[in-house]
């Protein structure tokens, strides 16, 4: 078991090891859980002073105070030495990213408070990317992206994303698609940096060893005219997960079991920080729907320390200087969890809650309707090529309809262009259109938020509903009635061969 949690007083922690008793967990496999109890503290009053500023430790003779990666971003961003959980500070922000559907709203908010005429902090700093509501015919959604570009175009934004012809979405060479992924594709995701978006899944960036979080359009409004915004330092919860990833398993597993453990409320403002040897094998696709959902749990921000896989990836997609941080050993967690992966089963969270966990083959006698495979946790190129993988391995044609988006033109070329390994040369569009799947569509958000009724596969009927998405609230993808299973690739591609919730290990073992 890991070393207990310091705390320097009001608070002591205590370690304590629990076996939880998942029986996608054997007998042996237990959780380490570290949580900080609060002192009884005397409330009287003996002296009033002003604050004392802060002294070196070869000044004061004090032993360093250790912090966690968010801790030392945030205390940079501030310009501060030492930042604590609990501290309100002014961040200095290095990426603004904003969207079709909150752009024109954050704007109009800046323009409110800063007048007409001003102008934005950083036009190289802030990156518009219309994803949400793209490929409809409703005349409102369409505006948003209107109003977007004649912002970007008064302002002179360096970084517009933009698209014309919503016919034919490769005539628009600037368009990506979901935002959370073009941010990384295109080389806006760096460690070290502050990176805000009006999108709750902004946290996806935090894969890359940076602070990201989702704001409003109140702030996004701020941060446009100053480059600022007053943050209060989050508490960290520690996630270890060690043990050899089995072939059955994805991120997506991981993070339901999660979120399934600590629920939906269990990381209210906290970051989820993630390591172990488990961590470190991941690509940095996995690693972003790992990070992509840690608001599901209501966290704050998730992060993974930076490492050879990280920098390569941001070194090959842009040139802007960046400094890694990484945790001290002696950084205060307000909770740690470890999880043998090695022993996971594939889960689901079935409807109406992403913490509602349960095995993917306990859910084998429930029928489906449809199979959705995209979106920002689940239409990346590595998400798509284990679908067509599994699909390959069966050989047998879906028995309900499986719509696929892929989240970025990037990703869609991909689709159609790279060989999945084992298939002999084929392209995960050939295996696809094999196994009788629907054409892959327009990059785009696509259904995972509902949109436009005209959204293609929208849930505009009560259906069930196997998807690769973050979210199964009701109405999430449309319908106020329809069922959402939230599932790996694996598991959805499994499932739509079948009709049923399956467990992907049927047709990979």
């Amino acid at each position: 078991m890991a070393s207990s949690v310091i705390s320097s007083s009001p608070f002591v922690c205590k370690s304590s090891k629990k076996d939880l008793g998942f029986s996608s967990f054997t007998k042996s496999s237990q959780i380490s859980i570290h949580r900080c109890q609060k002192k009884s503290i005397s409330r009287k009053i003996v002296s009033v002073m002003a604050p004392q500023k802060d002294r070196s430790p070869g000044t004061t003779g004090s032993v360093k105070t250790g912090m966690t990666m968010t801790e030392k971003i945030l205390a940079r961003a501030a310009e501060k030495s030492l930042v604590v959980p609990g501290d309100n500070i002014w961040v200095n922000v290095d990426v603004l990213m904003t969207h079709d559907v909150c752009g024109p709203g954050a704007f109009g908010i800046f323009k409110r408070e800063f007048g007409e005429k001003a102008k934005v902090w950083d036009p190289e700093k802030i990156v518009v990317i219309p994803d949400h509501y793209i490929f409809t015919a409703d005349k409102r959604a369409n505006r948003n992206v209107d109003i977007m570009r004649e912002h970007c175009k008064e302002q002179n934004i360096k970084y517009f994303y933009d698209i014309t012809d919503l016919g034919n979405f490769k005539a628009n060479p600037d368009y990506k698609g979901v935002c959370h992924v073009a941010l990384a594709q295109e080389g806006h995701c760096r460690p070290g940096e502050v990176l805000l978006g009006t999108d709750s899944h902004t946290c996806t960036a935090g894969a890359f060893g940076q602070f990201a979080t989702g704001i409003g359009n109140t702030d996004a409004g701020f941060v446009l005219g100053t480059g600022k915004i007053l943050l209060k330092v989050p508490p960290t919860m520690r996630f270890i997960l060690d043990g050899e990833m089995p072939s059955y398993l994805q991120a997506k597993d991981l993070i339901l079991q999660i979120i399934g453990e600590i629920s939906v409320a269990g990381a209210t403002y906290k970051t989820m920080e993630f390591s172990g040897t488990c961590i470190e094998s991941l690509s940095m696709e996995e690693r972003m729907t790992l990070c992509n959902m840690v608001v599901e749990a209501g966290g704050k921000n998730g992060v993974i320390p930076p490492d050879a896989t990280t920098l390569n990836y941001v070194e090959n997609r842009t040139s802007v200087p960046f400094e890694p941080v990484y945790s001290d050993g002696n950084a205060s967690f307000v909770a740690e969890y470890r999880f043998d992966v090695s022993k996971l089963e594939p889960v689901v969270a079935k409807p109406h809650s992403p913490d509602n966990r349960a095995l993917a083959r306990e859910c084998k006698d429930v029928k489906i309707d449809r199979v959705y495979i995209g979106s920002c946790t689940g239409g990346k190129t590595e998400d798509f090529m284990a679908a067509a993988k599994l699909f390959h391995a069966a050989g047998k044609k879906v028995k309900v309809p499986t719509f696929l988006v892929p989240a970025t033109q990037k990703v869609w070329m991909d689709v159609y262009a790279l060989p999945v390994p084992g298939s002999g040369g084929k392209t995960c569009a050939q295996i696809f259109e094999e196994a009788g799947c629907d054409t892959p569509a327009s990059p785009s958000c696509g259904a995972c938020l509902g949109g436009p009724a005209d959204t293609y596969a929208r849930l505009n009927e009560p259906q069930v509903c196997v998807s690769t998405t973050n979210r199964n609230f009701p109405g999430r993808m449309g319908h106020k009635e329809g069922q959402i299973y939230l599932a790996s690739p694996y598991t959805a591609a499994a499932s739509a061969l079948t009709g049923r919730v399956t467990d992907p290990r049927e047709f990979l073992q």
